[in-house]
């Protein structure tokens, strides 16, 4: 029987039935049959050489591609514990689960023997061994009593219990490589040697199925890539992760602090002060510049107020609550009821409207102790953020103007950044006919910026979709940072209204905005985005004077005279230490510029300077110095 195959170019292949989709790349090109290693039949990924039974659509999914690139670190995942039966026998290594993770891939397992990283090198060489067989990767599908015999008589008592969990009408399939097979859903690619760079990285505990009533089974990470260029690629940006953790670089410049008699909430020393007050000045400029109103609500209000917000159906297990006067009250997780109430406090016209609400509110969220993490996950954050009250009929250009200003932000960062459209959850609030006007609303905008966007299936707030911008730092992560929200729903909520050109009561919508998101985490994404070297303008120390002996310190206190009369952040090193020891420990805290005096530069009244990065650029006069610095810091240079 021939079928009809239509490929994404619209392209419509004849074929007879039952042949493969390697068969069919074969068919068009030797180049593509080589390089493909599965396909998209009719939306579903699926082996290479599943045959094609009716007509169908058809991608051919290659192996530089974001699905091939999950079928490959699969098979990888295959491997490995493959290579680890081999090693320690197939009654001491009992299969847990094995899925892929963003940049690589884990395989819990059932093993006495704590594994050590000696342990993971053999395993790679006994991988490779693995990878020079070649060994055919086949998909076998089996009846439920056929799969509960198998890995029964193995002893492999994970696998029975995850198929006995299977529903009963679940087709089960098992994937087999030599003397190897696994309950597996696939796909993988065709043979062992189509694997060409992986790495294990490191072990962990990990309790099975993540119930921490049931028994820790070791979690072995790794990763892989196509070529080997792209694999020492991400092992060199993992040690560069390393090097910039923001904890450990938090500690060393002296930026924040964590206690265990407030666990999940940062305490800012005096540099980590002084750089989050940079970043507050910086946001304040732009929205003095976009005419909003800054305000500050209070940080705990009643149980009723949460109750009419919405916020107590759907987010109270993360809320924080305390009895006053035989009242309930809750510590906010949020500053967006504060700003209803602020709105509602007087009557407004249609002609004042957008009014533009902003704060930098301090939030509390219960996180589980285990999801903590230095400043990335914490259980108190100040959020930047901004409520903006408009007509429907400015919605669009409303949007349109903050998209434009957290992109103008950002730019100053150096960051680049993505963006998502998250539309309804499945805990929505409000109708569906508000929502996708909501959604259609975003859409327009961004459609009509030209900006390329995804959709976000399901992952909008409660009470409203949003625009997502996911920024990249120097090591080519993604971080979820700034966020555009439209609600239909608070508005509703707290009976909001303005007088409309008719005199009647109209409904407000709001727009929710942040750019930074949480102060925290975008202070510790800073942190590891510059590896500790902030630019001049956020730097909490700017300047540092090193004199040589006391007798040039008269003289370094007149210079820091001069510097600090004109806001620069100056320190004196006035230890009875020698120079070169002075300017190492200046290296270490990384202040961008140093300047040394001595007999010559107090004589003739000039500075000697050393710049971050570059060393010894020469003397000059105090004054043209401080007007460099100050020409820097507006100028504001990553």
């Amino acid at each position: 029987m021939v079928i009809r195959v239509t490929l994404p170019d619209g392209a419509v292949k004849e074929v007879e039935a039952g042949i493969t989709i390697e068969e069919l790349a074969g068919a068009m090109s030797t180049n593509l049959r080589k390089n493909t290693i599965a396909g998209k039949l009719n939306g579903t990924v699926v082996d290479s050489n599943t045959p094609i039974l009716a007509h169908s659509t058809l991608e051919m999914i290659t192996i530089d591609s974001g699905d091939g690139l999950e079928v490959y670190r699969h098979s990888t995942a295959h491997l490995l514990v493959q290579a680890l039966k081999r090693i320690y026998g197939n009654n001491v290594v009992k299969l847990g689960i094995g899925p892929v993770i963003t940049d690589g891939f884990y395989y819990d397992i059932d093993i006495e023997q704590p594994l050590t990283q000696g342990d993971l090198t053999k395993i790679e060489k006994e991988m490779l061994v693995i990878v020079k067989e070649n060994l055919p990767i086949r998909r076998r599908e089996v009846n439920r009593e056929e799969a509960l015999a198998l890995f029964g008589i193995s002893g492999e008592h994970l696998k029975v219990e995850l198929i006995e969990n299977l529903p009963m009408d679940a087709i089960i399939s098992i994937y087999e490589q030599g003397e190897f097979s696994d309950l597996c859903r696939g796909p993988h690619l065709p043979s062992t040697g189509r694997i060409k760079a992986f790495k294990l990285l490191s072990t962990a505990g990990a309790y099975w199925r993540g119930d921490s009533n049931n028994k820790m089974l070791q979690r072995i990470y790794g990763t892989a890539f196509p070529k080997q260029a792209q694999l020492d690629e991400h092992l060199f940006l993992l040690e560069e992760a390393k090097k910039r953790d923001h904890r450990k670089l938090g500690k060393e410049l002296q930026l924040f602090m964590f206690s265990e008699e407030a666990p999940g909430m940062p305490f800012y020393l005096h540099n980590g002060m002084v750089l989050r007050n940079q970043l507050e000045s910086f946001s304040r400029q732009f929205q003095q510049r976009n005419s909003y109103s800054e305000v500050r609500t209070p940080l705990m209000m009643n149980q009723r107020m949460w109750e009419q917000s919405g916020h107590w159906e759907h987010y109270k297990d993360n809320m924080y609550f305390t009895d006053v006067d035989d009242t309930k009250y809750a510590l906010k997780p949020m500053n967006c009821p504060g700003h209803m109430i602020i709105y509602k406090n007087q009557l407004h016209s249609y002609k004042e409207l957008p009014i533009r609400l902003a704060e930098f509110g301090q939030v509390h969220r219960h996180e589980a102790s285990g999801a903590l993490n230095g400043m990335s996950r914490v259980r108190t954050f100040c959020q930047d953020d901004a409520h903006i009250f408009v007509r429907p009929d400015q919605i669009e250009s409303e949007i349109s103007s903050v998209i434009s200003q957290i992109s103008d932000m950002y730019k100053v960062f150096g960051f680049s950044y993505t963006i998502e459209l998250s539309t309804r959850p499945d805990d929505y609030m409000g109708s569906e006919q508000l929502w996708g006007e909501a959604e259609s609303a975003l859409q327009r905008v961004l459609e009509s910026l030209a900006i390329p966007y995804r959709i976000n299936e399901g992952d909008g707030a409660f009470y409203g979709p949003k625009i997502d911008f996911h920024i990249q730092d120097a090591l080519k992560r993604s971080w979820q940072c700034g966020t555009i929200q439209l609600d239909f729903q608070m508005p509703e909520k707290f009976e909001l209204s303005y007088i409309g050109e008719d005199n009647q009561r109209h409904r407000p919508v709001v727009i929710h905005r942040a750019v930074y998101g949480s102060m925290e985490r975008f202070i510790g994404i800073l942190t590891e985005h510059y590896s500790g070297h902030f630019p001049l303008w956020l730097s909490p120390l700017q300047v540092k004077i090193l004199p040589v002996s006391d007798i040039d310190l008269s003289y370094a206190l007149e210079v820091k005279q001069s510097l600090s009369e004109h806001g620069i952040r100056v320190e004196v090193d006035a230890r009875y230490e020698k120079l070169g020891f002075k300017i190492r420990e200046a290296q270490l805290t990384k202040v961008p510029y140093m300047i040394v005096l001595g007999e010559n530069e107090r004589t003739n009244e000039l500075i000697s300077v050393r710049k971050r990065g570059e060393g010894d650029i020469g003397s000059r006069t105090v004054e043209s110095f401080i007007e460099q610095l100050l020409e820097e810091i507006q100028q504001k240079n990553s």
